[in-house]
């Protein structure tokens, strides 16, 4: 687990220095892999039909419901691996 840890952290360090930007898809399992990984599961009432962005956000990490949190970390370095191209 401290290298899992270790390697989650400095994705999420390198996330932000990619070359480009990733389309709206990946930037929301970013997004819910990272709260899965840092909060676990989803909690709080779900943003209003106005919210397309908070309401995006939430449902992309609703749908990782019951996932362990080694599991997110896992599955966010992956992806930031893929787009960094390291995969």
């Amino acid at each position: 687990m401290p290298d899992l840890k270790a390697e989650f952290e400095t994705a999420t360090q390198e996330v932000q220095k990619l070359p480009k930007k990733p389309d709206d898809q990946t930037l929301l399992k970013l997004y819910a892999f990272y709260k899965q990984a840092t909060v676990g599961n989803v909690s709080g009432p779900k943003p209003g039909f106005t919210d397309f962005v908070g309401r995006a956000k939430y449902d992309a990490w609703s749908k990782m419901k019951g996932m362990p949190t080694e599991k997110a970390m896992q599955e966010y370095v992956t992806l930031v691996a893929k787009l960094k191209g390291a995969v």
